[in-house]
C-alpha cells in the first residue's frame, strides 16, 4: 500500500478562483463590519467573513504554509487585542458613572452620540474577536491533519506492507 498524505492537493482552478476572489470577500468583510451600525451586518457577520477568507487561503494554498504566514501571535493579538478593546470601552462606560457598555454615558460627558460607543465595540472589539477565534479553530482542528496523523479517508493506513505478518484490516458489515 502507499503511504501519501491527502490533506493537500494542489489544483491550479481552486488557487487561480481563490486569488480572484479573496481580496473581494476580504473587502466585503471590512464593508460588513464598517456599515453594519447603518445597514445589514455588523462586527460579528464582518468578523466572520474576514476570518473565513483565511480559511479559503489556507484550503486553496496549504493549512501549513498559511500557518506560517499568519503566525499563532498575531491570532492571538486580533482576539486578546479585540477583547482589550471591548473591555475597556465597557470598563470606560463604569469609570464615567454608568453601567458596563451604557454608551448614554457618551452624550452626557463628552457630547458624543451613544452610537459611536456602539460601533467602536463592534468594529474594534466584536470583528476581531469573531475573526481570530475563527481562524484559530480552524488552525486547531487542522493541526491533526499531517502526515504523521492523516485524515483517514486515504491516508496512512497503519498496516506495513513489509511486514510478513502484515494483514489486510478487517471491514466491518456495520458501519
Amino acid at each position: 500500500m502507499t503511504d501519501y498524505d491527502d490533506t493537500y492537493t494542489e489544483s491550479q482552478v481552486i488557487m487561480t478562483a481563490v486569488k480572484i476572489i479573496a481580496p473581494f470577500t476580504l473587502t466585503y468583510g471590512l464593508f460588513m463590519t464598517f456599515h453594519g451600525g447603518d445597514a445589514p451586518g455588523g462586527g460579528f457577520q464582518g468578523g466572520t467573513i474576514v476570518g473565513v477568507t483565511v480559511l479559503m487561503l489556507a484550503f486553496a494554498f496549504g493549512i501549513d504554509p498559511t500557518r506560517q504566514w499568519l503566525r499563532n501571535s498575531v491570532i492571538t493579538g486580533l482576539v486578546t487585542g479585540g477583547v482589550v478593546i471591548f473591555g475597556a470601552i465597557g470598563l470606560g462606560m463604569i469609570a464615567l458613572g454608568g453601567e458596563f457598555l451604557e454608551f448614554y454615558k457618551l452624550k452626557a460627558v463628552f457630547d458624543i452620540k451613544p452610537k459611536w460607543g456602539l460601533e467602536a465595540v463592534e468594529i474594534g472589539g466584536i470583528s476581531l474577536i469573531v475573526s481570530g477565534v475563527i481562524i484559530s479553530l480552524f488552525f486547531t482542528m487542522a493541526a491533526g491533519f499531517t502526515s504523521d496523523r492523516p485524515s483517514g479517508t486515504g491516508g496512512v493506513s497503519g498496516v506495513d506492507d513489509d511486514a510478513p505478518d502484515a494483514a489486510e484490516p478487517e471491514v466491518s458489515d456495520d458501519d
